[in-house]
C-alpha cells in the first residue's frame, strides 16, 4: 500500500474515533480546523512548498 494510502486509511479511521468519542460536530469541527490552523501558522514561503507538494513540484 502507498504512503497515501496508509495516510488516508489512517485519516478515516481517525474520524470516526473522533466522530464516536466527542459527537459528529464536535469531530467535524477538530478534523477541519487543526489542518487549517496549521496551514495558516505556516508563512508565506513555506506555504508555497505546501501547494507545490500537491502539483508534484518538490524535490524537481
Amino acid at each position: 500500500m502507498s504512503t497515501r494510502g496508509k495516510v488516508a486509511v489512517a485519516g478515516v479511521v481517525a474520524a470516526i474515533v473522533l466522530f464516536w468519542a466527542v459527537g459528529f460536530w464536535a469531530g467535524l469541527l477538530v478534523l477541519i480546523g487543526v489542518p487549517t490552523a496549521a496551514y495558516l501558522l505556516l508563512d508565506s514561503s513555506q506555504r508555497r512548498r505546501v501547494r507545490g507538494m500537491s502539483k508534484k513540484q518538490i524535490g524537481r
